[in-house]
Protein backbone atom coordinates (compact mmCIF):
# COMPACT_ATOMS: atom_id res chain seq x y z
CA UNK A 1 0.00 0.00 0.00
CA UNK A 2 1.37 3.90 -1.00
CA UNK A 3 0.04 5.10 2.25
CA UNK A 4 2.67 3.82 4.11
CA UNK A 5 5.23 6.03 2.01
CA UNK A 6 3.60 9.13 3.36
CA UNK A 7 3.49 8.52 6.50
CA UNK A 8 5.55 11.03 8.89
CA UNK A 9 5.91 13.46 11.07
CA UNK A 10 5.17 16.45 9.25
CA UNK A 11 2.28 14.98 7.63
CA UNK A 12 0.64 13.64 10.59
CA UNK A 13 0.74 17.30 11.59
CA UNK A 14 -0.64 18.61 8.08
CA UNK A 15 -3.57 16.12 8.23
CA UNK A 16 -4.20 16.69 11.95
CA UNK A 17 -4.51 20.45 11.26
CA UNK A 18 -6.62 20.10 8.52
CA UNK A 19 -9.12 17.72 10.95
CA UNK A 20 -9.23 20.64 13.05
CA UNK A 21 -10.77 23.14 11.11
CA UNK A 22 -14.20 23.82 12.00
CA UNK A 23 -16.33 24.97 8.86
CA UNK A 24 -15.95 25.77 5.63
CA UNK A 25 -14.68 29.42 6.00
CA UNK A 26 -12.04 27.84 8.53
CA UNK A 27 -10.55 25.85 5.41
CA UNK A 28 -10.83 28.37 2.90
CA UNK A 29 -8.48 30.62 5.11
CA UNK A 30 -6.16 27.51 6.05
CA UNK A 31 -5.77 26.41 2.25
CA UNK A 32 -5.21 30.20 1.20
CA UNK A 33 -2.54 30.56 3.49
CA UNK A 34 -1.02 26.87 2.99
CA UNK A 35 -1.13 26.70 -0.78
CA UNK A 36 -1.39 28.53 -4.37
CA UNK A 37 -4.45 28.96 -5.83
CA UNK A 38 -3.19 26.61 -8.42
CA UNK A 39 -2.03 23.81 -5.89
CA UNK A 40 -5.67 24.39 -4.71
CA UNK A 41 -7.47 24.35 -7.96
CA UNK A 42 -5.36 21.28 -8.73
CA UNK A 43 -6.63 19.41 -6.01
CA UNK A 44 -10.07 20.31 -6.47
CA UNK A 45 -10.09 19.28 -9.89
CA UNK A 46 -9.17 15.97 -9.24
CA UNK A 47 -12.26 15.50 -6.95
CA UNK A 48 -14.48 16.87 -9.45
CA UNK A 49 -12.81 13.95 -12.04
CA UNK A 50 -13.10 11.32 -9.63
CA UNK A 51 -16.96 12.06 -9.13
CA UNK A 52 -17.14 12.05 -13.30
CA UNK A 53 -15.15 9.33 -13.58
CA UNK A 54 -17.92 7.43 -10.94
CA UNK A 55 -20.50 8.75 -12.91
CA UNK A 56 -18.98 7.25 -16.02
CA UNK A 57 -18.52 10.03 -17.95
CA UNK A 58 -16.35 9.85 -20.77
CA UNK A 59 -12.46 11.58 -21.01
CA UNK A 60 -13.46 14.22 -23.61
CA UNK A 61 -16.82 15.18 -21.79
CA UNK A 62 -14.57 15.23 -18.35
CA UNK A 63 -11.23 17.08 -20.15
CA UNK A 64 -13.75 19.93 -21.89
CA UNK A 65 -15.53 20.73 -18.50
CA UNK A 66 -12.80 20.64 -15.94
CA UNK A 67 -10.17 21.45 -18.24
CA UNK A 68 -7.60 18.36 -17.15
CA UNK A 69 -4.95 16.65 -19.06
CA UNK A 70 -6.08 12.97 -20.24
CA UNK A 71 -2.77 12.26 -17.93
CA UNK A 72 -4.38 13.92 -14.65
CA UNK A 73 -7.81 11.80 -16.15
CA UNK A 74 -5.99 8.34 -16.42
CA UNK A 75 -4.55 8.93 -12.68
CA UNK A 76 -7.51 9.73 -11.03
CA UNK A 77 -8.68 6.55 -12.93
CA UNK A 78 -6.03 4.39 -11.87
CA UNK A 79 -6.48 5.75 -8.35
CA UNK A 80 -10.56 4.99 -8.41
CA UNK A 81 -9.31 1.45 -9.69
CA UNK A 82 -6.36 0.36 -7.97
CA UNK A 83 -6.31 2.90 -4.96
CA UNK A 84 -7.10 3.36 -1.22
CA UNK A 85 -11.12 3.68 -2.09
CA UNK A 86 -10.75 7.41 -0.82
CA UNK A 87 -12.24 9.06 -3.44
CA UNK A 88 -14.70 7.05 -3.19
CA UNK A 89 -15.41 7.50 0.27
CA UNK A 90 -15.41 11.16 0.23
CA UNK A 91 -17.96 11.24 -2.59
CA UNK A 92 -20.28 9.06 -0.97
CA UNK A 93 -20.00 11.42 2.21
CA UNK A 94 -20.09 14.73 0.21
CA UNK A 95 -23.15 12.86 -1.36
CA UNK A 96 -24.94 11.96 2.04
CA UNK A 97 -24.16 15.50 3.19
CA UNK A 98 -25.88 16.50 0.39
CA UNK A 99 -29.00 14.85 0.47
CA UNK A 100 -29.12 14.29 4.18
CA UNK A 101 -28.46 10.32 4.05
CA UNK A 102 -26.48 8.22 5.46
CA UNK A 103 -25.27 4.86 4.00
CA UNK A 104 -23.86 2.61 7.06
Amino acid sequence: MQIDKLRGKDLDQLFKAILSLRDLEECYRFFDDLATVNEIQSLAQRLEVARMLREGKTYHKIETETGASTATISRVKRCLNYGNDAYEMALERLREQETGTVNE
